[in-house]
């Protein structure tokens, strides 16, 4: 695979693509498990991580929606002092809205931000994703989705791939694991300590593809968004994969974190009726002839 794009200048295609999209736990911050909270940013969620030992940092995984550095640098400066700032920032994919603020804070900390070798096109300036697919079966925000960004946004000198290992660059308490479908370099990170889960949106616990269930935030364990996922056979095999670990506690990149017999019950049964329950049954990346 070539190296990421380096050489261009550091540059956000989302900036000035503010999505009037917004939920009632917008600006929520939810303690987690231990050491790890999450804040909801309109409709997405990024996750603090804190380490054992306080002297060791913490990190940021995803980067909300455009124009959300200001919400997640207050956040910041509230939950771990006026000048802190994370050893890295961790992306779970590089779609626009896990990405919308990192451009601006990966210039304002000058820390690494790490993605899978698969993401690097997509946050390198080189590559877009493939369009939404505003014909797919779903609600109205999968009708809406041609509205929102597919560019690259381009870190330059900040990106660095993920170790091959599965290990996580400042999180020695973690692994990654790869759960493509939504996105071809698509990871989850995962706690085997207590295990606690970061999905992104390998699955999520809201339907992401309804307006009305996304404003009201209406938990439910569902398959990952619909409109922007074009691999539904790898898919399902990351909700599988996510399922075997047995998570005790879950934040997904959309919806309310989910804990204990609910999450192991929802997951499990997605897991064996994926086909039913995620998979749309028309849409431009669906395939229902095998």
């Amino acid at each position: 695979m070539k190296e990421p794009n380096t050489d261009r200048d550091i540059e956000n295609t989302t900036d000035d693509r503010y999505i009037p999209i917004t939920s009632v736990k917008s600006g929520a911050l939810q303690t987690v498990a231990e050491r790890v909270c999450c804040l909801t940013v309109q409709v997405v969620n990024v996750c603090f991580i804190g380490n054992r030992e306080p002297a060791d940092g913490w990190v940021l995984v995803d980067a909300g929606m455009p124009h959300s550095a200001d919400t997640i640098q207050h956040v910041v400066r509230e939950q771990f002092g006026e000048h802190s700032k994370p050893k890295a920032i961790v992306l779970t994919h590089g779609h626009f809205d896990h990405v919308g603020a990192v451009v601006e804070l990966a210039e304002a900390w000058q820390v690494p931000v790490y993605a899978h070798e698969l993401e690097l096109p997509y946050v390198t300036g080189r590559q877009s994703y493939p369009d939404p697919d505003a014909s797919v079966e779903g609600g109205l925000l999968a009708k809406l989705s041609p509205l929102f960004p597919n560019e690259p946004v381009n870190l330059g000198k900040h990106v660095r791939a993920l170790p091959s290992d599965g290990t996580i660059p400042g999180l020695p308490e973690w692994r990654w694991i790869p759960t493509p479908g939504h996105s071809p370099g698509h990871v989850s990170l995962f706690r085997e300590a207590d295990r606690t889960l970061i999905a992104g949106d390998a699955f999520v616990t809201v339907r992401q593809d309804s307006l009305f269930k996304v404003i009201l935030q209406y938990e439910e364990i569902c398959g990952p968004p619909r409109y922007f996922t074009t691999d539904w056979k790898a898919a399902k095999e990351s909700v599988q994969r996510l399922e075997a670990l047995k998570p005790a506690a879950a934040v997904t990149g959309h919806g309310v974190p989910v804990f204990g017999d609910e999450l192991a019950q929802g997951l499990a049964k997605l897991a064996r009726q994926f086909d039913r329950l995620a998979v749309p049954d028309y849409g431009r990346y669906v395939d229902r002839t095998h």
